[in-house]
């Protein structure tokens, strides 16, 4: 009865140790490829932000500046990111892989605990033999039970070093795994909330772009000086020869007022000679 109480603890030890290691290491597994797209994104985000960058120097005045800050607050993110990246590593992955080693050992510890109980039922085994075979020599069947004596006090003192590793394990175990899932809160939480501040600052670069005046400087872009100067040229030019030609229109238009025909010349001889003829009459 009590042996096979102590097998069913060891049993139910090795089910917990067996849980803790296919489950921290499924964990490790998926946490570490977690941290590996985290920092595939940040890898890629880098590549947008140069990408904004080389762009934006093509770009007109309003849009290259705008452009230009939406990029730095996305490198900025990137820095936030990166950190993430290290702190997930550090306060996440790295102690769950730490459980591989730790497993590690309290498997040897049960093996050291099943040896020691292995070896009392062996010592079991021989006395009951040595008891059928020679049930008059009490020289042989006392050995035999001293045998078993220490083997069965050797396996208890293991077996009580065993239940308390295996209870500080636990202990630990829980310790752990509220913290490694706290900091992983805690880490993504903060990232989150700089994440939402910088996206903040970029979406309000963005929106801050002056629409109308870079479409006045990219309309003035297919006019270029030297084109825009030499149209004004031409038309002074064409507006000073049109008032050149209507300046002279209009000089000969007043001669040809003020111009007399020689018959006018005529008409007014014989008026003034009729004149005298009337004045001589009066006299």
């Amino acid at each position: 009865m009590f042996l096979q109480a102590r097998d069913n603890q060891t049993r139910q030890i090795q089910e917990t140790v067996s849980n803790v290691e296919k489950h921290f290491g499924e964990l490790c597994q998926i946490y570490a490829g977690y941290v590996r797209k985290t920092a595939r994104l940040r890898d890629k985000a880098d590549l947008l932000v140069r990408e904004v960058n080389a762009y934006a120097d093509t770009e007109t005045p309003n849009l290259k500046h705008g452009l230009k800050a939406f990029a730095d607050e996305l490198a900025k993110l990137q820095d936030y990111r990166h950190a993430e990246v290290e702190r997930l590593e550090a306060k996440v992955v790295e102690p769950l892989k730490s459980y591989g080693a730790i497993v590690k050992v309290k498997r040897e510890d049960l093996k050291v605990t099943l040896n020691a109980r292995n070896r009392e039922s062996k010592q079991m085994t021989q006395l009951e033999k040595t008891r059928q075979r020679n049930p008059s020599d009490r020289q042989i069947i006392s050995q035999a039970e001293t045998e078993l004596q220490r083997a069965t006090m050797d396996a208890a003192r293991i077996s009580r070093q065993l239940e308390e590793t295996i209870d500080n394990f636990e202990k630990q175990k829980i310790k752990d795994i509220k913290k490694i899932f706290s900091d992983f809160v805690t880490i993504e939480m903060v990232f989150h909330g700089k994440a939402l501040e910088v996206l903040t600052s970029a979406f309000q670069h963005i929106e801050d772009i002056d629409e109308e005046e870079d479409l006045e400087v990219f309309r003035s872009s297919l006019h270029p000086p030297d084109f825009q100067s030499r149209l004004d040229i031409v038309r002074a030019n064409s507006r000073t020869g049109t008032s050149k030609r209507m300046s002279a229109s209009l000089s000969q238009t007043s001669g040809s007022r003020h111009k007399k025909k020689p018959e006018e010349d005529e008409e007014e001889n014989d008026l003034e000679d009729e004149d005298d003829e009337s004045t001589d009459g009066y006299n």
